[in-house]
């Protein structure tokens, strides 16, 4: 049911050839020099514990030790969580410096109090430009089988796509090269490295590989849904049982999205994740082909990322574009609007092929949505160790 990017992703706006060429996308050579923009002063040294915080081992309910969660967990052996790394990780999330002016940061474009997305329909970047997609939530982006990200899953891994937004012409506007000679002109940063690493080598590799650690600590467990499902079993289906804290309402939601509504069939893990990129029937023709236009395939076109519907409440806009202001939209969308496209996936068909209607009374829609927000993780949006170090 979501609700389509991971740092959102815009096309380049025309800029003066006297600042730097730069070309993420098409792969073409990039020169390398400072921009030439009025400079915000130097952010001051970043805040952090003697002892990191714990990154690493998170105390995660048991029910998220089933194997179709587990298995879903996209962290490679080469970039395990640590917690001196997703410290790091965590002050060059949240490091302005890194942009061409010393404006924008990966956080603004993922903010903390909203599920680690943008509340507007598109981001602003650092000169004032605009993406031409909405920014994803952050939370569980670890458990998308495939590892991908971006609404079009253009990049194969978090480590690969920790880089797109620095160099993005639209968002920070920098090479990276530019982005490791600015990190190293920074006085906090060699001891940042040193802890992660094992060394004070500054280098791109390690940069995106902290970044990654980072997103991949960003899970959500701590919901009044959390606090209903760890009343029960671990193999107990979560759709059988009322909920002791929940309202009749939310309760009412939960069987809807579990069984009549059919939302488990996309999100039905405990980390309510998809395992892979869907077209849910928003057009009949797209402007936005999503991993159709990346992998040239007709029968993707319409294909895009499925996050994790925790945090859903606080992550508005809806959709890779952002089409869809309110919750209420979003349900409204998969009880009556879903367009017969030819690429619309299985989940959304009725036995006849067609866009399934659920035709939902007005009173089991707000159930819905209810229930839906019982997924909003208060725990993380106030947790000092995801917040700015600034």
């Amino acid at each position: 049911m979501k609700i389509h990017s991971l740092f959102a992703h815009g096309t380049a706006v025309l800029m003066s050839t006297t600042l730097f060429l730069s070309s993420c996308q098409k792969g073409q050579e990039v020169i390398s020099q400072e921009p030439v923009f009025a400079l915000a002063p130097v952010i001051q040294s970043p805040t952090l514990p003697t002892t990191p915080y714990f990154y690493a081992n998170l105390v995660l309910p048991n029910y998220f030790n089933q194997p179709n969660v587990t298995n879903a967990n996209n962290t490679p052996s080469t970039n395990p969580i640590t917690d001196n790394g997703a410290t790091l990780g965590r002050v060059l999330f949240y490091d302005k410096n890194l942009s061409a002016n010393r404006t924008i940061s990966c956080a603004s474009c993922h903010k903390q109090g909203n599920s680690f997305s943008d509340p507007v329909t598109f981001s602003t970047g650092f000169a004032g430009g605009k993406t031409t997609r909405n920014s994803m939530s952050l939370l569980n982006a670890r458990y998308y089988p495939n590892g991908r990200f971006f609404w079009d899953e253009r990049s194969a891994s978090a480590e690969a796509q920790a880089s797109q937004p620095l160099v993005n012409p639209v968002e920070m506007g920098m090479t990276m090269p530019d982005v490791i000679s600015r990190i190293n002109s920074l006085s906090y940063y060699p001891a940042l490295y040193q802890k992660a690493f094992g060394s004070t080598t500054i280098d791109s590799a390690r940069t995106v590989r902290a970044i990654a650690q980072f997103v991949r600590s960003m899970v959500s467990y701590r919901t009044k849904y959390d606090v209903g499902r760890s009343a029960f079993a671990v193999n107990q289906n979560p759709a059988t049982v009322n909920f002791a804290n929940f309202s009749t309402q939310e309760n009412r939601g939960k069987q809807i999205f579990f069984t009549t509504g059919a939302c488990a069939s996309c999100h039905g893990t405990e980390t309510f994740t998809s395992p892979g990129a869907k077209n849910n029937g928003l057009d009949l023709v797209y402007t936005d082909n999503g991993v159709g236009a990346v992998t040239r395939n007709a029968a993707q076109n319409g294909f895009f990322k499925s996050p994790s519907l925790r945090g859903i409440e606080k992550s508005a806009p809806y959709m890779h574009d952002g089409r869809f202001a309110t919750l209420e939209q979003v349900v409204e969308h998969y009880n009556s609007q879903v367009k017969p496209h030819q690429n619309l996936s299985p989940e959304l068909r009725a036995p006849n092929g067609q866009p399934r209607r659920l035709n939902l009374s007005a009173a089991d829609k707000a159930a819905l949505v209810a229930f839906l927000k019982t997924l909003t993780d208060t725990g993380i949006e106030t947790d000092v160790k995801y917040s700015s170090p600034f």
